[in-house]
């Protein structure tokens, strides 16, 4: 994509497709107004806070390119970010103080919080978790929890359909969006809005693909969806190895396979 110098997440890099403009926002430092929040030219809203050192940042952004081998960063500095992607889901990154939720709920009307962070990502940030749950409880925002390792496919896979059952009730209590967030929302957070679309919204997964990240340019992990599609939709206990298959298996699926997914997940929503 082209070069977004006060991007939050989306780094300089040339020779990437350029994407179109990002929904995303930032929430001002605690104490600041929204006359000081900075506007970039790519229509992101910015502000600057100073929670960790940038060794912190170099060394999760070495490992998130490393690992899941995309050119995008996060930049934790430039506060909690994220993209509006239809009018009841949102995917960004955390929440890092309650005035992030305050502003959740004031401007984008979030009713319900999906988290994917496992404790530790919280801590290595240095986030007071406590008092995030405390706000959300105080404003009658729905806090859930569905943790996934960082970076591992493996267990992005098996948690995709108890997070995507979590996703699917919240949006059917039709009371408001939901914020679907890991630590930077570029991996875990975009692939459970995007098997969302792909097993409840009639797409299949080239399309659901494309509609997420060209509103936040991201690469989750396309493969770990297709298994965690294989894995609800077969219902064969002599199936054939995921491993097996041809490289574009489960990009799509039969209208039986998509209700017996859809029944499949929605019996986790209390797992």
């Amino acid at each position: 994509m082209a070069a977004m110098a006060t991007a939050p997440c989306f780094p300089p890099t040339p020779g990437l497709p350029a994407h179109g403009a990002v929904a995303a926002r930032s929430r001002m430092a605690a104490g600041g107004s929204r006359s000081q929040r900075r506007r970039s030219s790519s229509g992101v809203f910015l502000c600057r806070s100073s929670t960790t050192g940038s060794t912190r940042m170099e060394d999760y952004n070495t490992a998130m390119k490393r690992m899941m081998r995309n050119p995008y960063e996060y930049h934790h500095d430039l506060g909690m970010n994220y993209a509006i992607i239809s009018d009841s889901l949102i995917v960004g990154s955390q929440p890092q103080k309650p005035e992030d939720i305050d502003h959740l709920k004031d401007e984008e009307k979030v009713a319900f919080i999906l988290c994917l962070q496992q404790d530790k990502d919280i801590e290595y940030w240095g986030i007071d978790f406590q008092t995030v749950v405390n706000r959300c409880k105080e404003l009658g925002i729905k806090h859930i929890r569905r943790p996934a390792v960082d970076f591992d496919p493996d267990s992005l896979r098996t948690q995709l359909p108890k997070a995507v059952a979590s996703l699917e009730w919240a949006i059917s209590e039709g009371k408001g969006r939901v914020y679907v967030h890991c630590t930077a929302g570029l991996g875990r957070a975009p692939a459970v809005a995007i098997a969302y679309m792909f097993w409840f919204e009639n797409m299949n997964l080239k399309t659901a693909y494309e509609k997420l990240t060209s509103k936040r340019p991201c690469g989750p992990n396309k493969r770990a969806i297709r298994a965690a599609t294989y894995d609800l939709a077969k219902n064969d206990p002599h199936k054939e190895s995921f491993d097996s298959l041809p490289e574009h298996a489960f990009e799509g699926i039969a209208d039986s396979e998509r209700r017996l997914i859809q029944e499949r997940v929605r019996a986790l929503r209390e797992a």
